[in-house]
């Protein structure tokens, strides 16, 4: 690599050090990790090579494209919280086939049942037809959650358009319905100052027979079929020409037929590696050519260690997140499906949301929560309650969530807090039942501290606790059930200590996201529950490391949760503190379902002062030793 890559990449790769008065910027888009890699390593095909370099050669469209990313990002990192709408003609098929429920994701419906293509289009299309669609509804239903932006699918994996489109004739005009229901909900979006864009399946198109994604057509004319759903296109260069034809025929023409009749403020891909590296890139400079200011997610071009898009998008429905070098964005779903699921049954409550937003803008992130509405317009009415309950929170603390940055404190054991311009709000999960709220790390004037359900703003009482924490007296009762949010106006420098202060009184969770990793090759899970690991863990040489401290002696039962990869992974580590040594004997979990085990530790007594609990590899069978996802220390009185 040349001089001008390696120090164009060395200024992508700063992290500013964290202070209550200068916001942490995250590094330009175009790395996602720690150190930077060469991004065409990975790559076997010439042209993919040859698409990559040119992106990032001087002066190129891309490099240029960049040159506007702050200002083209700013409303989107201050938004931190946008509806995800996943809508289309399977919507009409409730996630049921031929009366049975259909397992997985019931917007890939087509896919899981296989369904032929004139089936799909008499069971699905020709009888989509949601008399019930008010866009005004589903905009103002968003307005009141407290989002600020609106993505849906203008078209998902199955090719279907849902707009009435010139460059393609597979569209809504087929179905009864005729409208435009993207027109309709772009208009409302104005409306009410909501930010609108666009979900488009650039890479996966099941309908085109040029297109990649149809793997189980046995024909042998579906690009997928042909290469049995492999996505390495070295194997099969000759392919490589067949999806260029399809980006030229249909999804090129498509992207600029949306941003001139919609204006989108945002779009939103997927699984860009179904098509080559070239032809994701050449869509993106189509879209840097017409549409300058528009934002553009994480998954239209990613390497595995290099991102062309505007911000990085984590797993789908996120549970836990760990720390980013980059804006970046979460995007849970109400219940287990994105498209409308009648018999999924499993949504969980507006708490959970709640702490995702909290957990979130924690690491200086956003939330795109999403909704399948029905096949009749509806929105489910399991899913307005769970929206209900979100707005009901955000309109009393939404100040805490927007316009936020990453906060410069260490995670605390009673919740998370978060930092905009000299305020830092604490977002309390576990009210200290004594009244008495104890801030770790925290050395800072503060002017003022009030509940933000407190609508006078009565004044909370704060005094240093020591030369590095605060202590804040609140209330006995927590305002809300789930969250909530004291403000702690501040001024002065802050000295912000770099331990986790663990707390006598309540559960302390040591997340395996926050330890310090040591030695190479570890690496994260993706978020999703029971995925907030830390894996790859092979050898004697790597281990995990966590950095307490006490203001006073306390004692814990200690509590270690996990899971393995395969199932016959199984073995010894060792938890150890203050010169005491507990081996943890592990048994493999299942590989066929997100599942953890909790494993009992033992008891260990600390005093006040500062503590480094480490897990050290033992002798293990299998491959790799287990995936830690957390500790806990339990108080023992």
């Amino acid at each position: 690599m040349n001089l001008l890559l390696k120090t164009a990449f060395l200024i992508v790769s700063i992290v500013y050090c964290h202070s209550l008065y200068a916001q942490v910027k995250p590094a330009t888009p175009g790395n996602e990790y720690e150190e930077f890699e060469d991004p065409t390593k990975t790559l076997k095909l010439p042209g993919d090579k040859t698409a990559v370099n040119r992106a990032l050669a001087k002066d190129s469209w891309w490099r240029k494209s960049m040159e506007t990313h702050k200002e083209r990002i700013k409303w989107y990192e201050e938004a931190r919280f946008g509806m995800f709408i996943h809508w289309g003609v399977y919507s009409r098929l409730n996630g049921i086939w031929e009366g049975k429920p259909v397992g997985g994701y019931a917007e890939q419906i087509l896919r899981t049942k296989k369904i032929p293509a004139d089936v799909y289009k008499r069971e699905a299309i020709d009888k989509f037809n949601p008399v019930y669609f008010n866009a005004d509804e589903w905009i103002r239903t968003a307005k009141e959650t407290g989002m600020k932006y609106m993505i849906i699918t203008a078209k998902h994996h199955d090719g279907f358009a849902m707009y009435p489109s010139d460059a393609y004739p597979y569209n809504i005009r087929l179905t009864p319905f005729r409208r435009d229901p993207m027109m309709e909900l772009r208009t409302a979006a104005r409306k009410y100052g909501i930010k609108f864009g666009f979900y488009y399946s650039h890479a996966n198109d099941w309908e085109h027979p040029d297109a990649s994604g149809k793997d189980w057509d046995t024909s042998g004319i579906s690009v997928s079929s042909i290469m049995k759903g492999i996505t390495d296109y070295s194997k099969y260069p000759e392919l490589v020409p067949r999806v260029a034809k399809y980006v030229d025929n249909k999804a090129i023409p498509q992207l600029r037929e949306l941003v001139a009749k919609y204006d989108p403020d945002i779009f939103w891909f997927d699984t860009n590696q179904h098509l080559p590296v070239s032809e994701n890139l050449r869509m993106l400079e189509t879209l840097r050519t017409f549409a300058p200011d528009v934002v553009v997610n994480g998954r239209m071009v990613s390497l595995p260690n290099f991102n062309f898009g505007d911000y990085l998008n984590t797993t789908d429905k996120p549970a836990y997140f760990r720390p980013q070098k980059q804006v970046w964005e979460g995007i849970p779903t109400t219940n287990e499906s994105y498209g409308y699921s009648e018999l999924d049954t499993k949504h969980k409550p507006a708490s959970h949301f709640i702490g995702l937003l909290a957990g979130a803008a924690n690491k200086g992130g956003n939330i795109l929560m999403n909704v399948g509405p029905m096949g009749n317009g509806k929105m489910d009415p399991r899913d307005i309650a769970i929206l209900n309950g979100i707005g009901d929170w955000m309109r009393v603390n939404g100040e805490s969530i927007y316009g936020t940055t990453t906060s410069p404190l260490n995670p605390q054991s009673w919740g998370e807090t978060t930092y905009k311009n000299g305020t830092v709000c604490l977002m309390v999960k576990q009210w200290p039942k004594d009244g008495k709220l104890v801030v770790g790390g925290f050395n800072v004037t503060v002017q003022k501290a009030y509940l933000l359900a407190d609508k006078k703003q009565s004044a909370l009482k704060t005094s240093p606790l020591n030369s590095t924490d605060l202590l804040v007296t609140v209330p006995k009762k927590a305002p809300d059930s789930s969250i909530s949010v004291i403000v702690l106006k501040t001024s002065g420098k802050a000295v912000i200590d770099s331990t986790y202060l663990v707390n006598p009184e309540n559960l302390n969770t040591l997340q395996a996201f926050d330890a310090k990793l040591n030695g190479n090759g570890l690496s994260y899970g993706g978020g999703k529950l029971h995925q907030q690991f830390v894996h790859h863990w092979q050898n004697a040489d790597q281990s995990l490391a966590w950095k307490l401290r006490l203001n006073e002696a306390a004692k814990f039962s200690v509590k270690m949760e996990y899971n393995t990869q395969s199932e016959d992974e199984q073995g010894t580590v060792f938890i150890e503190v203050d010169g005491q040594k507990f081996p943890v004997n592990y048994k493999p979990t299942s590989s066929k379902s997100r599942v953890s085990r909790i494993l009992d530790v033992g008891i260990i007594t600390l005093a006040a002062g500062i503590h480094e609990l480490t897990m050290k590899a033992g002798d293990h069978e299998g491959k790799y030793l287990l995936r830690p996802l957390n500790i806990s220390l339990i108080p023992v009185k």
